[in-house]
């Protein structure tokens, strides 16, 4: 039987990547640098199965093509707004991700942030590569505690838990919830948490607000200049979530101005471009969309898109199937 035709957006694990071609006649871009839309058009058309990354976009044109022979997009990563979804359904594409397999690193990357914005780590480093510390003071640097303090978390799926798994259990913080649906009484057990039913009702009583949320057109600047201004004013915001979640200038305004205390980013709006106005904030830790860049976490994700796709080219459905 013919192998089917597969295209590889990025680069992948090489583990990940000879395996694959083991299984599929498979094309690698090995200039490694995000495709066009027209490419992805092109793609379209050359190829059995298209493999994606946040990196490329797939809105609807990318599907118009003439002679379409792709039959599944397999992306790589749990977040799939870069695909027009309504699109691939229509032209009878199937849709998959890798869900998961990501959480636990990603749940560090954001813990990671939360330690370095509240001690003010990012700033210290910087003042010592620079060789402007002068040596240990009383009143140098002084951060906020995180051990006992409340942390906000906004999406409770299986990110948010990871991250209260380690807030509440490592730290001793307290958890409050805020998701688009009723988290069952055992889960909220486990961290001794308290679920509010809006944003509003969870901005003002939290130290630490966490971002876990899908992003997409739904939640785009879901964090907007007047949700900052109800956040404590010495108050953290996070964000491993997508970088549409977040207004940019809002919180931008919000670090100069002092409205809340600072925050700590790993994804953005517009990446990799990240505004010069948070470039120069020093209450500001950045991150270049790290939350799965871990070896064991990249090849699981890596395996299971392989998964989806030896199901669907089997005949199986896929068990991550998302359109």
């Amino acid at each position: 039987m013919t192998k089917p035709k597969v295209l590889v957006t990025r680069r992948w694990p090489q583990s990940v990547e000879e395996r694959m071609a083991e299984v599929f006649d498979l094309d690698l871009n090995m200039a490694d640098k995000p495709l066009s839309q027209a490419d992805l058009r092109d793609a379209m058309g050359r190829y059995d199965a298209i493999l994606p990354t946040v990196t490329d976009r797939l809105p609807s044109v990318v599907f118009d093509a003439p002679s379409p022979r792709t039959r599944i997009v397999a992306n790589y990563g749990v977040g799939f707004a870069h695909i027009d979804t309504d699109a691939a359904k229509t032209r009878g594409i199937t849709v998959t991700n890798t869900p998961d397999v990501l959480s636990e690193c990603t749940a560090d990357i954001a813990m990671t942030l939360m330690l370095m914005v509240a001690r003010r780590a990012g700033e210290g480093e910087r003042e010592l590569r620079d060789g402007k510390w002068s040596g240990w003071r009383p009143t140098h640097m002084i951060g906020t505690r995180v051990s006992g303090a409340t942390l906000g978390i906004i999406g409770f799926g299986r990110i948010g838990q990871a991250m209260a798994q380690r807030a509440h259990h490592g730290f001793g913080m307290k958890i409050v919830v805020q998701n688009r649906s009723a988290v069952p009484a055992e889960i909220l057990a486990r961290y001794n948490a308290v679920q509010v039913p809006t944003i509003e009702d969870l901005l003002p009583e939290c130290d630490f607000v966490s971002l876990h949320c899908p992003g997409g057109a739904a939640n785009r600047h879901l964090i907007n200049s007047r949700r900052l201004d109800l956040m404590r004013p010495g108050a953290f915001l996070i964000n491993t979530a997508r970088g549409e979640v977040v207004d940019e200038y809002a919180l931008a305004q919000a670090l100069w101005f002092g409205t809340i205390g600072g925050a700590g980013l790993d994804v953005f709006e517009r990446e990799p471009f990240v505004p010069q106005e948070l470039m120069d904030a020093d209450n500001l830790v950045l991150l270049p969309h790290l939350g799965s860049a871990s070896r064991e976490t990249r090849e699981a994700m890596g395996f299971r898109v392989l998964d989806n796709l030896t199901d669907f080219f089997g005949g199986r459905a896929p068990r991550d199937r998302v359109a």
